[in-house]
């Protein structure tokens, strides 16, 4: 049996402000073509399909459209839901789905109700953990001592230890969980999951099944011949712009884990990061490669440049973040405010406030205004 590895899809989640809802359809539209090219049997989406608990009716759309291709094309689905999601609304209907080829798995209740699939070396039983927020799950689960993850997790994958054990001699299975494993590498646009202090999952939780399907870091990564993130299809940070983005091809056979392959999936639109003056930036040829990345500028003018993303959009449609870090090493001094004001006039304040903030005093016509502003608030304050 062929599985394809996949999470995190973050359907409606923006960049920078951008919309993504285009390169999120297009990536996920890929996902089907390759269902049809690699005679993949089952795709397995480990939590995250949306990117807040209440989605756009087009995040919705594009979700549904992606799963109706994926299931055109050959392949069931296996979903469960993750810290982003909202449990209750993505598993309304699953009795109903499942008929489709769509299993739903984001109750407490179902985790040691596996979906029961057959190849020609018999069943394979494929057990979602949805996101277990700990508080609430420990009493969920009947274990009201169990601490953080890894405790509400280790008793998840007892709950499906004990089912396997009731089931036929070596059946093989799969396990698909949402959470922190020790030894994961993460990135900027994972929305921490700790709770009390207790975040991470020990590897060893998942002991005793042939392939965990994880997710929640957004970087693919193997912990495991048997334990591995996909990663999410498309980078949410620019924490993620080296990053490759792909799936997972999963193959078992009658021992269980036969072989796993990575396939790198298309990208939409590259990130790239700038750093230089802002005159060099809009002038030097060796930039015309980005111009179509979303982008993110550091500038080290020693003078904050005027309207300068406005300036950086007319060569970098796509820039999208821009931060200030002079050369000259100049920062805003960390003072109390009661500090920085004692015993001088409002006229110095106000200059040494638009020093720090963009690294240059005012000049001669922005001091006449500033005079005149203050003379103005002082006679409306008589």
């Amino acid at each position: 049996m062929r599985f394809l590895h996949t999470s995190d899809w973050h359907v409606g989640r923006t960049f920078h402000g951008v919309d993504l809802i285009a390169e999120q359809a297009a990536v996920l539209g890929h996902l089907a073509e390759l269902v049809a090219a690699e005679a993949i049997d089952v795709v397995l989406v480990s939590g995250d399909i949306y990117d807040r608990a209440v989605p756009s009716a087009e995040a919705v759309q594009v979700a549904n459209r992606a799963m109706a291709r994926i299931r055109a094309a050959g392949a069931q689905l296996v979903l469960t839901s993750g810290n982003h999601d909202s449990a209750p609304r993505l598993g309304v209907f699953s009795e109903f789905a499942a008929a489709g080829g769509l299993h739903l798995r984001t109750t407490v209740d179902r985790i040691d109700h596996p979906v029961l699939l057959d190849d020609e070396h018999g069943p394979v039983a494929i057990y979602g953990i949805p996101y277990l927020e700990p508080e609430p799950a420990r009493h969920a689960l009947g274990v009201p001592d169990a601490r953080g993850h890894n405790g509400v997790l280790t008793e998840a994958m007892r709950r499906v230890r004990e089912d396997l054990a009731a089931r036929e001699p070596g059946i093989r299975s799969v396990v698909l969980a949402h959470a922190f494993v020790t030894g994961g590498q993460g990135t900027d646009s994972e929305r921490t999951i700790a709770v009390g202090g207790v975040e991470q999952v020990g590897s060893d939780v998942f002991d005793g099944v042939d392939y965990v399907a994880l997710g929640h870091l957004h970087g693919a990564q193997a912990l495991a011949d048997h334990l591995r993130y996909s990663g999410s299809p498309l980078a949410y940070s620019f924490s993620e712009s080296r990053q490759r983005k792909s799936v997972w091809l999963v193959d078992l056979d009658e021992g269980g884990l036969a072989e796993v392959r990575r396939h790198e999936l298309p990208v939409p639109r590259r990130l790239a990061k700038l750093v230089g003056r802002i005159d060099w930036l809009l002038s030097a040829e060796e930039h015309a490669d980005v111009a179509d990345c979303y982008l993110s500028v550091t500038l080290t003018d020693s003078v904050r440049p005027d309207d300068a993303m406005r300036r950086l959009r007319d060569r970098f449609p796509y820039a999208v973040h821009l931060e200030w870090q002079p050369e000259n090493g100049r920062t805003a001094a960390t003072l109390r405010y009661a500090e920085a004001v004692r015993g001088r006039p409002d006229t110095e304040i106000v200059r040494s406030f638009l020093d720090d903030c963009r690294g240059a005093p005012p000049n001669d016509r922005e001091e006449k205004l500033l005079r005149r502003a203050l003379e103005t608030a002082g006679r409306g304050e008589e």
